[in-house]
């Protein structure tokens, strides 16, 4: 069976690296969600607005057909994926529920505001309040503190019983 893999959380905590990680060692697609984002959104956030519901719509609608497509032709994939609030989880399942399973790196904001200091992105240190104040923490979700070293969180979420599953 194959299996949609979402690794979410606010910026800065570690998605798109956890997220390659995780692919690389399951041998499945990796996706970065950021890619998918719209011209006006990278605009608006490079600006420091935060986006809101709206200016998501359409960048979920292309992240749920991504999932969808894959799941079609039997391709497990890794989405990196901000996902914050539990709507757009919804909607990033939709229609394939049973095989979508979200893992939440799970940080404070100071953690991960210094990483964000440390790095070259688009999404500016100053907007990481607008994200927590966002985000919705997902109740069905295997959560991963990100204190950790990137191998024990790979490694932790590896450890979940829904990859052994998918395995046999």
């Amino acid at each position: 069976m194959s299996l949609a893999v979402i690794v979410m959380g606010v910026s800065g905590s570690g998605k798109t690296t956890v997220g390659q990680e995780l692919a690389q060692r399951l041998g499945w697609a990796f996706y970065d969600a950021d890619h998918f984002h719209p011209e006006e959104n990278v605009a608006k956030m490079s600006s420091g607005q935060p986006l809101d519901d709206e200016d998501r719509k359409p960048w979920l609608e292309a992240l749920n057909k991504l999932v969808a497509e894959n799941l079609e032709q039997d391709q497990s994939i890794v989405l990196a994926c901000s996902a914050l609030k539990e709507k757009y989880r919804q909607h990033l399942s939709k229609n394939h529920e049973n095989k979508t399973k979200f893992v939440y790196l799970e940080g404070d904001f100071e953690t991960i505001y210094m990483r964000m200091q440390a790095r070259k992105h688009f999404m500016k240190p100053a907007m990481l309040q607008s994200q927590f104040d966002t985000l919705e923490e997902p109740a069905n979700a295997i959560i991963v503190d990100i204190r950790q070293t990137q191998d024990e969180v790979v490694a932790d979420i590896l450890a979940h019983p829904v990859f052994h599953e998918e395995k046999s």
